[in-house]
Order: structure tokens, then C-alpha cells, then sequence
């Protein structure tokens, strides 16, 4: 991997973007903001998840009052998206948002620009640049096409527009919902700005798709050191876009402190349920902050040996199952046993005791 590039620091509502700070991740709320209480419910499901920075939709002057209440009752830095009106935007920095995410482009003209900007400074938060191939500017369009440079050039003539104005606190974002454009866009982004950039495929689809989208263009990006924030979208419950960042991130070797769990795809050697018991032992450590590594194999053919490095391991057999520890044999269970003889070993390993 590369070393990842250092941008700016930027820092939203007491969380540090760019700058050599570890990249973090976002999602977006699905409610409508002024239901403050599905909202919070909402934002503190997505905090256990490990969601970082969490963005809610500002449509309408009731959304943009409910951001106080909103902010009051929630520990992450909340992000105001505002598209069209400077008006709700200004309202909800005055509610209270750490962060809002705009358009240069659809806000208006010069003075509304400068009414945005001069309360960007006087709130001292940082902006989000925005842009994506549905708002590249026409006369881009016109010279470059649908092209990475055409959204690339859209991106920092708006943040320009911005500077011109005192905002220096800037993060940008160039997305696309075609992955190899969205991965050109941003590497040369990179070559032509220190702004941290907030990383994702746009519209990237329902679940299954859109996180091998999202894998596949967010996780080049990082292995190649492009990326200070990221969000995974996906057209399904938010709290799946945290997981899918949180494995984009591990899968990339930037997250470290969690419970790795590595199982094999089985075959018809296998003679046990290894599949449940690996979706059971996945959610049971998703909580662990810590660095492990637990393997659940199909037969004890090949079992132990390819997960010789992991912390705590099961490999399954006709009638019987196999517990080993660093690749050795450990102890011999009852197949009907497996499971829970299994979760004694997990918690031992994970919490030092048994329970």
C-alpha cells in the first residue's frame, strides 16, 4: 500500500480529517431531519456501529430548525447537507452544524455565495465541495465531456469561488457512480489540491452491488494513499454502509484493533454448519476493539494449517470438531457441542473469562 498522502487538517465538531489523522467514516441519515427522534435513533444506531461523522438532509426551513435538537442529543459531529438555498444553509449553522456539504453551483449567485461563506467563518466550520457527474458545470461539460476532468475542474472552480471569500477550511469531494471514473477523478484531484478528500462511489446501488462498487473503487483509492473520509452508499439500512466501510478499511490495512475472522468457503469434505457458526462468530466480536484473529474451518483436512496464524480456531469433522490455538490442536468436542464449547473459548480469548 501507499503511503497515504497528507492533506490539510480539517477538523469536523472535534474530529481530525487530513493531516495524518486515520481516515474516518461516514454515512447518512434515510429519516426526515425534523423527526428529531427517529433521527437521533437513527444516528445513535449508526455510532455503535463505529460510524464517525454522520450527515443529515436539510430540505426544508422545519429540517434546518430541528438540527439544534438534533446536535443536543447526539455525541457524533453532525454534517448539514444543503443543496439550492442559502438560506437553510445559514440556518443550519446557526442550529448548529458542524459541517455543511454544498454546491457553489446550485446555491445561487455571488452575493448568495458570500452570505453562505461570510457564516461558514463566522461559525468557523469546515465545507464540503461537492461535486458529481449529475452538477459538473455545463461550459466543463462542453470542454471535457463526461470525464474525470470535467468533474475535477467543477470541483475546484466552486472551492474557488469559496476561497475567494475567506473559507479555507475545505474538504472535496469528486464522485461518479462509474467506479473507473470515480477512482481517475480522484487520483488527479489528489495531484492538484492539499484539501482532505471525502471518498465514495455516488448511487452506488442496493446492497450487494453497491458494496462491491464501493469496495472496489474506495479501496483502490486508499492502497494507492487517496482518501481522508469515506462513505459506503448504499440504497439499504445506513448501519450496512458503516460495516461495509469498517471492512473497506481492514481489508486495506488501516484499521488494526479489531477481531479478524477468516473462514473457508467449505466444500463436500465438509460434515458441520462452519457457515452459521461463522456469521454467528462475526456479529458476536464486531464489538471488540482489539487485535485478534479466529478462524472457522470447514474440515480439519486443510483447517489448521491454513489458519496457523490465527489466535483461536475450529475445523469440523463427522461427528466431532477440532479446537486449535496457533495452528496446534487444542481440544476435541462433540460436534452437537461445537458451538458453545466454541464461544467459551471466543470469550476467554477476547474478555479472559468464560461465560
Amino acid at each position: 500500500m501507499s503511503v497515504m498522502k497528507t492533506t490539510r487538517r480539517v477538523t469536523v465538531g472535534g474530529v481530525e480529517l487530513g493531516g495524518g489523522a486515520s481516515v474516518k467514516i461516514q454515512s447518512m441519515t434515510t429519516t426526515k431531519t425534523s423527526d428529531v427522534e427517529r433521527t437521533v435513533a437513527q444516528i445513535r444506531a449508526l455510532e455503535q456501529a463505529g460510524c464517525e461523522i454522520v450527515r443529515v438532509a436539510v430540505a426544508d426551513e422545519q429540517d434546518a430548525l430541528a438540527v439544534k435538537a438534533v446536535v443536543d442529543s447526539i455525541r457524533l459531529p453532525l454534517v448539514a447537507d444543503i443543496h439550492f438555498s442559502p438560506e437553510l444553509a445559514v440556518k443550519a449553522m446557526e442550529s448548529g452544524a458542524q459541517k455543511i456539504r454544498i454546491n457553489p453551483g446550485n446555491i445561487g449567485g455571488e452575493k448568495e455565495i458570500r452570505y453562505v461563506a461570510d457564516c461558514i467563518k463566522r461559525h468557523h466550520i469546515p465545507v464540503r465541495v461537492g461535486a458529481n457527474t449529475g452538477s459538473i458545470e455545463k461550459n466543463f461539460l462542453e470542454k471535457y465531456g463526461r470525464s474525470e476532468r470535467a468533474l475535477v475542474e467543477s470541483a475546484l472552480y466552486n472551492v474557488g469561488i469559496l476561497e475567494r471569500y475567506g473559507v479555507e477550511d475545505i474538504v472535496i469531494s469528486v464522485k461518479a457512480s462509474d467506479v473507473p471514473l470515480t477512482v481517475k477523478a480522484y487520483t488527479l484531484l489528489s495531484t492538484m489540491t492539499d484539501y482532505p478528500l471525502h471518498v465514495g462511489v455516488t448511487e452506488a446501488g442496493t446492497t450487494e452491488a453497491g458494496i462491491v462498487k464501493s469496495a472496489v473503487g474506495i479501496g483502490s483509492l486508499l492502497l494507492n494513499g487517496i482518501g481522508d473520509t469515506i462513505r459506503v452508499s448504499l440504497t439499504d439500512d445506513p448501519v450496512k454502509e458503516v460495516y461495509a466501510a469498517q471492512n473497506i478499511l481492514r481489508a486495506c490495512g488501516l484499521e488494526k484493533e479489531f477481531v479478524e475472522v477468516v473462514a473457508c468457503p467449505t466444500c463436500g469434505r465438509c460434515a458441520w454448519e462452519s457457515m452459521s457458526l461463522a456469521s454467528k462468530v462475526t456479529e458476536f466480536v464486531r464489538p471488540y476493539k482489539k487485535r485478534a484473529k479466529i478462524a472457522v474451518m470447514g474440515c480439519v483436512v486443510n483447517g489448521p494449517g491454513e489458519a496457523k496464524d490465527a489466535d483461536l480456531g475450529i475445523a469440523g469433522g463427522v461427528g466431532s470438531c477440532l479446537l486449535f490455538k496457533k495452528g496446534a490442536p487444542y481440544k476435541k468436542v462433540d460436534a452437537q457441542d461445537a458451538e458453545k464449547e466454541f464461544f467459551k473459548e471466543i470469550r476467554l480469548l477476547l474478555d479472559g473469562e468464560q461465560s
